[in-house]
């Protein structure tokens, strides 16, 4: 039986029995019957068609035993009227919220944008999805005339216009620091304090901020809480964590952050993160950690941005393309 069958005899059960007694019950399911009509896109010249059918099919043959029907029909099509306009009003609100959620993406992708530094020594790939409309990741990159490339990784606790705002206070914040003040450590003490006096104490922030010397290749770099990023080692063709331990960001306002450093031979990769990546979600539970190394071992032949993308597919396919969470991968690799 098609579900048109299926509402053809609800809907004759509730004509039968409003006939035969003419009781509220039948008009109370006759309303119920009208919400499921839209639901299922069922038009009103097919209800009208329903109730002729019906009739037939029962042998209602003098006007007597007729009329009572039009008490049924004209309620189902009453309700259905008011369900139709209620209907088409969330609608149009639905759309409208939907515009403006676009409009507000489309701001966070141009407030929030960074240029990749073109470095000589090195080849730096990125990538940031949103698994909605909004982000609550962010990247940031900056170099300075000292031959420094410093590079910031940050995941708002939440979802949504919410955690844009979030970022986009961050990113100004980190915007009108000092010039020359980009030690790890001391960047991070002076957003942490911004973020204790201005952001909602239920809203939490993570962020890893480095800083990679290009004249030493030296990586100094310090934590607040940020999922831990991994150093690929070419000499031994194997990764290690980065380590670094710190508190996230607005937790207590005079938080110290402890900065710590690592030595870049050629061809060694650093490798940042969002919980995104790590924390990639399929139906059989959480993607292993030496699953996204395979991957990674597996396209570390090319160019760092290629490996970005090759990744990113690959943990993509692996959760049926529908990201649970904000997805964001930066790859420095030093070439000379």
């Amino acid at each position: 039986m098609g579900f048109r069958d299926v509402m053809y005899e609800k809907y004759k059960e509730i004509l039968e029995s409003y006939m035969k007694d003419q009781d509220e019950k039948a008009l109370y399911l006759s309303q119920k019957f009208s919400r499921k009509s839209i639901e299922y896109k069922i038009s009103p010249e097919e209800i009208i068609s329903l109730h002729r059918t019906a009739l037939a099919e029962m042998g209602a043959e003098s006007l007597g035993s007729v009329m009572p029907s039009f008490d049924i029909l004209l309620e189902v099509m009453m309700s259905y009227g008011l369900a139709y306009r209620e209907h088409q009003s969330l609608r149009t609100i639905q759309q409208e919220l939907k515009s403006e959620i676009e409009v507000a993406a489309n701001m966070q992708q141009t407030l929030l944008g960074t240029q990749i530094p073109d470095v000589d020594c090195l080849e730096i790939g990125a990538l940031s999805v949103p698994a909605r409309q909004m982000s609550g990741d962010y990247y940031h990159f900056v170099q300075d005339e000292q031959g420094a490339v410093s590079v910031a990784i940050a995941d708002v606790i939440g979802k949504g216009i919410p955690a844009a705002l979030c970022m986009s206070m961050i990113k100004y914040s980190m915007d009108s620091l000092p010039e020359g003040r980009q030690e790890p450590s001391l960047v991070l003490e002076s957003l942490n304090r911004v973020v204790e006096q201005n952001v909602d104490p239920t809203m939490f922030i993570t962020m890893f901020y480095g800083m990679y010397d290009t004249n030493s290749h030296v990586f100094h770099y310090a934590s607040a809480g940020h999922e831990p990023g991994f150093f690929y080692n070419h000499e031994i063709e194997d990764f290690e964590e980065i380590y670094a331990r710190g508190l996230l960001l607005g937790i207590d306002k005079k938080t110290k952050y402890r900065q710590y450093e690592k030595k870049v031979e050629v061809g060694d990769i650093i490798l940042l993160m969002s919980d995104g990546v790590t924390e990639c979600r399929t139906k059989d539970g959480f993607v292993e950690v030496d699953t996204l190394k395979e991957y990674i071992k597996k396209y570390i032949h090319l160019g760092a941005q290629e490996i970005v993308n090759k990744v990113y597919k690959e943990l993509e396919y692996l959760q049926d393309f529908q990201l649970r969470d904000d997805f964001t991968l930066i790859i420095i690799k030093r070439i000379k």
